[in-house]
C-alpha cells in the first residue's frame, strides 16, 4: 500500500483549533492596547490645545484665549503663508482638531472647546474636554482648563464634552 502525502482532517482541525486558541487570548489584549493607545493620543491633544491656547494668548493680547477651537486652526486659511495667521485663524492646531461645528472628532475622541465670555469680548478663560466615541474607543474622558492641567475620570456612556469650569472639580484628577 502507498503512503499518502499530505495532512488528513483530524490533523488540520487540531492546527485550526490551536490558533484560534491563539487568537482568543491575543485579540483582546491588542484592543487594550488600542484603547491604552487611544487614551494617550488623546491625553497629548489635550496637552497640545493648552499650549495653543497660550501660545494664541500672547499672540493675540486683546483677544485673550481663543473662543473656539475654529479659532486656534487655519479656519480655511492657507498656514504656510506668512501673512495668513490672525486671530480668527491662528494656524496653532490641524484642521481636524480645529473644525468649523463642534463637538470636533480626531481619532476616537471628540472635543469640544467653551468659553466663558462671547466671542466678541476678551475671553478670560476656556474649558477644553475630550470624551472617546465609545467605551470601545477609550476609558477615560479629559478636560482642562486656563490652568493648563489635564484632568481625567473614568468614562461613562453618558459622558458629554464638559461647558464651564467644573473640570477643576472632583471626580476628574489631574495626570503627569
Amino acid at each position: 500500500m502507498r503512503k499518502q502525502k499530505g495532512f488528513s482532517l483530524i490533523e488540520l482541525l487540531i492546527v485550526v483549533a490551536i490558533i484560534l486558541i491563539i487568537a482568543a487570548i491575543a485579540i483582546p489584549n491588542l484592543l487594550r492596547a488600542r484603547i491604552a493607545a487611544n487614551d494617550s493620543a488623546a491625553a497629548s491633544t489635550m496637552r497640545t490645545v493648552n499650549t495653543a491656547e497660550v501660545t494664541y494668548s500672547t499672540t493675540y493680547v486683546s483677544a485673550g484665549y481663543a473662543a473656539d477651537l475654529i479659532n486656534l486652526g487655519p479656519n480655511g486659511k492657507d498656514c504656510t503663508l506668512p501673512a495668513s495667521p490672525s486671530s480668527t485663524s491662528a494656524c496653532l492646531i490641524d484642521d481636524v482638531l480645529g473644525c468649523t461645528t463642534q463637538p470636533c472628532t480626531k481619532g476616537a475622541y471628540k472635543y469640544a472647546l467653551t468659553s466663558t465670555a462671547p466671542a466678541a469680548a476678551t475671553v478670560p478663560d476656556y474649558t477644553f474636554s475630550g470624551v472617546p466615541l465609545g467605551t470601545s474607543t477609550g476609558t477615560k474622558a479629559f478636560c482642562s482648563n486656563a490652568d493648563a492641567v489635564v484632568r481625567s475620570k473614568l468614562f461613562a456612556a453618558e459622558t458629554v464634552p464638559i461647558a464651564g469650569t467644573a473640570c477643576a472639580l472632583a471626580p476628574y484628577t489631574a495626570i503627569q
